[in-house]
């Protein structure tokens, strides 16, 4: 177990549902709180086979990880989510919010099939997730939802998406005051460019070039950049950050 987030046991259940753990960013979340020893719930959408990848990665290095199908837009799949994991483990201490989509198309009137399709998952599925959250969390919880750093850069095409990681951020800072007086935290990670599939799809050789070098220390964040920073959110340490919106993005905005 990872010695800084030793004390965790003596402030929640060492349990964490990662929504989208399958690939990405969710991925190495799911990883790096196994090591910091968590038992995790593997959440995937359509991708079994990822799924079951990442809960063979854990348990190949000593963790415990289940892989648990759910859709987040749709209510009966997340509340079918929540109760395998309490069936499975008991209880759960955190919950890492990082399953999300993104379609980029101008605001334009025949774009709005994209833009529904974006809301749905990205911020229906996060007013769900949190809301469980919520709802099943004891006290000395965490939740942490994984936003966008490309909110404050406003680049064409993004509006669907921007749009809907703003009323993520919106979300955490009600549900911050939502919950006063259960030691539950609710904050944001925005990440800025990670080199994930989601980011480099659609990209050319140039868009990517130029993205890199946006950020003062010129290239991509990694998937594990922002999963330390969720490990530290989630540790002992972070007990006193709450209702913010951590920009991890290497100074990219």
């Amino acid at each position: 177990m990872n010695t800084s987030n030793s004390s965790l046991a003596s402030l929640m259940p060492q349990t964490a549902i990662v929504t989208g753990a399958s690939r990405g960013i969710g991925r190495a979340i799911s990883l790096r709180l196994a090591a910091d020893g968590f038992k995790i719930a593997v959440n995937y959408s359509g991708n079994s086979a990822k799924a079951d990848e990442v809960v063979a990665a854990i348990h190949a290095a000593g963790g415990t990880a289940i892989a648990v199908q759910a859709d987040v837009s749709k209510t009966e799949d997340v509340q079918r989510l929540f109760a395998t994991v309490l069936q499975a483990y008991g209880a759960i201490g955190a919950v890492v919010h990082s399953a999300g989509i993104m379609s980029l198309a101008p605001i334009a009137p025949e774009n709005i099939d994209a833009f529904d399709r974006t809301i749905s998952t990205n911020l229906r599925g996060a007013f769900l997730v949190l809301g469980h959250a919520a709802q099943h969390l004891q006290a000395g919880g965490r939740i942490v939802a994984v936003s966008t750093s490309v909110i404050a850069r406003s680049f064409p095409q993004y509006g669907a998406y921007i749009a809907s990681k703003a009323g993520v951020e919106g979300l955490v800072r009600v549900l911050a005051n939502e919950l006063r007086g259960r030691r539950i935290t609710v904050n944001a990670v925005a990440p800025g460019p990670v080199a994930t599939e989601l980011f480099f799809d659609g990209k050319t050789e140039e868009q990517i070039s130029q993205i890199t070098k946006m950020t003062p220390l010129e290239r991509l964040g990694q998937p594990e950049d922002i999963a330390r920073v969720v490990s530290f959110l989630l540790s002992a340490d972070g007990e006193w950050v709450n209702g913010q919106v951590v920009r991890a993005n290497g100074g990219f905005a």
